[in-house]
């Protein structure tokens, strides 16, 4: 159990408990899409919608992940196992989604957020359309892959109308089939290619359905324009701004990147407000 500090637990339940997210809001908008990891990882339990609707509130991106359950729910688990955080063991396609729905997922950051769900994707998806927020830039990992999977997303994004709000990752990024399979159901889906280093980057530009180039190093301004000539956009993620790293940030924001995905979304947002001029 994570102990967190009172200023931090004071602030986070009086956003989620009484809506006060707007006034904050206005503040903290910026570009790059600032893409908080699993949610607020230091704030909330990861992947829960405690996590996300403060995100959302406060106009921050948000990173899932899908998996599925033994009936076949999509629902937003990092691990394929309940283990690190849930109060149960086992693997989650091994359990029907009323048993998934049974179990606490937020005891083990903090008892404040006993008996806190694992959401299923369609709730995380209803969370997204009644805030209305359409600046919320949501990373969807796609942690695995099966003969419907991807066209399953797809619908329930376009029953919603939030397909928009979506950049595809996790699998997607390697897998070929998976980006064929997401634009087949959708061409409007937005997916993301990799290029791990500076070196893959004409291959991933080269690389068919792809709308966005997911980077692990900091492209120079050069690169990125040649990137946006195309029509694509960038999406940076990794050690490099996954920690608290303000001179990477700041890197990323003058280069022109279009999405950080890191750890620390309220610190990075800060500091992209403290250098708007007034």
């Amino acid at each position: 159990m994570k102990s967190l500090p009172s200023a931090t637990l004071t602030f986070i339940f009086f956003l989620i408990s009484f809506n006060a997210e707007q006034s904050f809001a206005q503040t903290i908008t910026s570009e790059p899409k600032i893409i908080g990891h699993r949610g607020l990882i230091h704030e909330a339990p990861e992947n829960t919608l405690a996590a996300f609707s403060t995100c959302i509130n406060l106009h921050l991106g948000i990173e899932l992940d899908i998996r599925r359950t033994k009936d076949g729910a999509l629902v937003i688990l990092h691990d394929e196992d309940l283990n690190r955080t849930t109060n149960s063991k086992g693997k989650v396609f091994d359990i029907n989604l009323l048993g998934v729905k049974n179990l606490d997922a937020g005891s083990w950051f903090h008892p404040k957020f006993k008996d806190e769900k694992i959401p299923t994707l369609e709730e995380f998806f209803t969370l997204l359309r009644n805030a209305n927020h359409k600046d919320v830039l949501v990373a969807i990992d796609i942690k695995i892959t099966d003969n419907t999977l991807e066209k399953e997303i797809i619908a329930l994004a376009n029953k919603y109308g939030v397909l928009n709000q979506l950049v595809f990752i996790g699998l997607t990024i390697n897998d070929a089939q998976v980006r064929y399979k997401l634009k087949f159901a959708d061409a409007l889906a937005s997916v993301a290619v990799l290029a791990n280093k500076r070196e893959n980057l004409a291959d991933a530009l080269s690389s068919k359905y792809g709308d966005w180039i997911y980077v692990r190093f900091i492209p120079n301004a050069e690169e990125v324009k040649k990137i946006h000539g195309l029509g694509k956009k960038v999406f940076i993620a990794g050690i490099q701004v996954a920690g608290n790293e303000p001179k990477n940030w700041h890197l990323c924001n003058e280069a022109g990147l279009d999405a950080i995905l890191t750890d620390y979304p309220f610190e990075s947002a800060r500091l992209f407000r403290s250098k708007k001029p007034n």
